[in-house]
């Protein structure tokens, strides 16, 4: 297993609290910046997966990703924390205290330790045309459910994707979005709906030019 060393941060990485049965979102990125494109697709999975909460998962980096100039979790976690008002949205950046490097290590961490809660992976589409690249991408979707919203210029290309052909037979219909957290994995849906074309990697473009 290829651990980071742990970096622990009082109220930066502890875990939210929930409770037995609880249906527990789970929404992780660099969020260099967390922008209104990512509260956009929080909104819209609470609303129509019927979710209790959702937790922001701010990763000390991505693996696929070059991380120089990446700013310090607790910088991103605070901003993120700071743009956010839903009180069910708890931002926390508590895969660093654990020193996980990959996503299999955080589902696999959440579902054992907390075991009762009902846990959704979410992302944009372009994440799903390039899942088949994440580590171990195939235990992800076997431990929990996965929701896919889409996202300007990706739809077809994710469900064009290895993964997307490959999890083909546990594709279900988008109406049955507030019964996705208490299927069995592999289960997951495509969600349409409203879009965003903001994202991360042209905030901060913009941000340099200024």
């Amino acid at each position: 297993m290829t651990l980071r060393p742990p970096l622990r941060i009082p109220g930066i990485t502890e875990i939210p609290p929930s409770a037995t049965g609880m249906r527990i979102g789970l929404f992780g990125g660099s969020f260099n910046p967390l922008h209104a494109g990512h509260i956009l697709v929080m909104e819209e999975t609470l609303r129509r997966l019927a979710l209790d909460a959702l937790w922001v998962l701010v990763t000390p980096g991505n693996p696929l990703k070059d991380n120089a100039g990446l700013p310090p979790l607790e910088t991103r976690v605070r901003a993120a924390r700071n743009a956010i008002r839903d009180p069910r949205i708890r931002v926390t950046g508590f895969e660093a205290a654990r020193g996980f490097a990959y996503t299999w290590q955080t589902v696999d961490f959440l579902t054992s330790t907390l075991p009762g809660r009902r846990f959704v992976w979410i992302m944009g589409a372009d994440s799903l045309a390039d899942f088949h690249r994440w580590e171990r991408w195939r235990d992800i979707a076997a431990k929990v459910p996965i929701a896919v919203y889409v996202r300007p210029g990706a739809g077809r290309r994710a469900l064009a994707s290895r993964a997307a052909s490959v999890l083909g037979h546990a594709r279900l219909d988008e109406s049955a979005g507030p019964l996705l957290a208490a299927a069995r994995p592999p289960a997951w849906i495509f969600l349409q709906g409203r879009q965003s074309a903001l994202s991360s990697t042209a905030i901060r473009a913009g941000a340099a030019r200024n």
